[in-house]
């Protein structure tokens, strides 16, 4: 207790230079949790919105389908079988068809997917009760960046044209019937969404379903060679990827910071250990072995990371309270990431994330501080009371 009441005099006497050190090493501070708070509510963000919004509690695939590959689409179909046809009775799973189209907007061509899904369903959060209409043209919703990229409104009637399982091209007029927004373009983007009943009519799939999407907490059962279960897991890999590159990326950011901050105070603790060689010789002469010495000047760049803390919290506080609050507005449209993130994210700040930060910072400052502190223990007192280097 008597090193540390020693160092914290010695710090606040100091004066400026103490107080310029932990500024910087506040700023660290809340500049790592600021970062890592967002990219955390980022993944929670997009994770969730591809949960509500695509994937449901997992899909089942047909085995020839793979969303990479567009040209698989044309095989990728099958019945669901007597399993399939229980769970979708039961409303556990909703069936969705998927087919390559063309879109005919203001006389240009738009390629797109044709996505047949149940009106009824209430598995996902797509509108697709919207479908269920009478009109004479096929129904149809669209995301509002497809709407946007094509300048179509609610009401617009155009040209679909497709190619049916026996390898015929059809062609029709369809309505939009309502335009939703979402942040996950899997959804938007290049996608027209019609009742399932009519998708498979058109393209001569009767009972026939390129995925089946599942309730949140459902629990796969085999539904035979021709499905696969891919669980959110394995759904979610892309977003995954995504965050831990961002991560990655950010962490050189965060040791430029440290670098900077543990630089400064490395300096200061160097210039203090060479001013104060009285200070220390008579430490010694009354009494104080070199460990002793060596650990208060240790205790002192220890005590920078301490300070930085409570001044850290004095802004850093408030300003991720408001954060958590009220949001952070994005700079740039979410579709540009291709993944979903909606233009305002509300950062995530854990316990786990702030103390993670506290013990990194606090651990990396004591071993700074204690480097330049061994130069104490090769002194010698009396040359050291006389102020000579040794």
């Amino acid at each position: 207790m008597l090193a540390l009441k020693l160092a914290y005099k010695n710090l606040i006497g100091a004066g400026l230079r103490t107080w310029l050190n932990v500024i910087v090493l506040s700023f660290s501070f809340v500049v790592i949790i600021f970062f890592k708070g967002m990219l955390d509510g980022w993944d929670r963000q997009a994770k969730t919105d591809s949960i509500a919004w695509e994937f449901g509690g997992g899909q089942y695939w047909h085995h020839h389908y793979d969303p990479n590959d567009p040209f698989t689409l044309s095989d990728s179909h099958g019945r669901p079988g007597v399993k399939g046809k229980q769970l979708i009775e039961q409303g556990m799973v909703t069936p969705e068809l998927i087919t390559q189209g063309s879109l005919y907007p203001e006389g240009r061509m738009q390629s797109i997917l044709l996505k047949g899904i149940d009106p009824n369903q209430n598995i996902l959060e797509l509108p697709s009760q919207k479908l269920d209409t009478a009109i004479t043209e096929i129904p149809a919703i669209i995301g509002s960046n497809m709407a946007k990229n094509n300048h179509l409104e609610t009401g617009d009637v155009m040209m679909v044209r497709w190619r049916d399982t026996n390898g015929t091209f059809d062609a029709g007029q369809v309505m939009i019937v309502d335009i939703f927004s979402t942040n996950v373009p899997a959804v938007d983007g290049g996608q027209l969404w019609i009742p399932l009943d009519k998708l498979r009519e058109m393209m001569r799939q009767p009972g026939e379903a390129t995925i089946l999407v599942s309730k949140p907490g459902f629990e796969p059962v085999d539904l035979g060679q021709s499905w696969t279960f891919r669980s959110n897991t394995f759904l979610l890999r892309d977003i995954d990827t995504l965050i831990k590159a961002k991560s990655a990326g950010s962490s050189i950011f965060y040791i430029i910071l440290l670098l900077l901050a543990m630089l400064a105070i490395f300096d200061t603790q160097v210039l203090s250990i060479f001013r104060r060689q009285r200070e220390i010789g008579t430490y010694i002469a009354l009494g104080m072995t070199r460990r002793q010495v060596v650990g208060l000047f240790t205790a002192e760049g220890s005590m920078y990371a301490f300070l930085a803390i409570i001044v850290g919290a004095i802004y850093g506080v408030p300003l991720f309270i408001i954060q958590a609050m009220h949001g952070m507005e994005m700079p740039v449209d979410s579709s540009d990431f291709g993944l979903a993130m909606a233009q305002k994210l509300y950062p995530v700040y854990t316990l786990g994330l702030v103390i993670t930060t506290i013990l990194i910072v606090t651990i990396t400052t004591t071993i700074v501080s204690y480097l330049p502190a061994r130069k104490i223990a090769k002194m010698n007192p009396t040359e050291a009371i006389k102020g000579k280097i040794q």
